[in-house]
């Protein structure tokens, strides 16, 4: 029997779909609070600095933000798929890669705080 690396890719996607899903909806909400003036304190631009310069906050950036474009990158790759594009080496390798920028972004935008 062959060994499948399915494990490694589906983890992370199954994680930053359940994270994003559940984070989603309640962005959302605040974000609308916010186009109407109606900023909670806990939420104002200082307390989320604080919390965004802790690496405790960095940390937990970088794994919302690492596991949601992991996701987002395995659901276009299979979409490119249903469409028909068959060169799934190149796809997963373009949507993969950017995946990891986008991370390796966070990841260097956050360190800069």
């Amino acid at each position: 029997m062959t060994k499948s690396n399915k494990p490694i890719v589906w983890g992370p996607f199954a994680a930053g779909g359940t994270l994003t899903a559940f984070l989603t909806p309640a962005l959302i909400a605040l974000t609308l609070l916010a186009g109407l003036g109606q900023v909670p304190e806990a939420l104002s631009y200082e307390h989320l600095h604080a919390f965004a310069a802790h690496w405790v906050g960095k940390a937990a950036l970088v794994v919302v933000i690492g596991l949601s474009l992991w996701s987002a990158a395995h659901r276009l790759r299979i979409t490119c798929y249903d469409l028909g594009v068959r060169a799934d080496a190149a796809v997963a390798t373009i949507v993969y890669a950017g995946a990891l920028a986008g991370t390796g972004a966070a990841v260097l935008y956050l360190l800069r705080i």
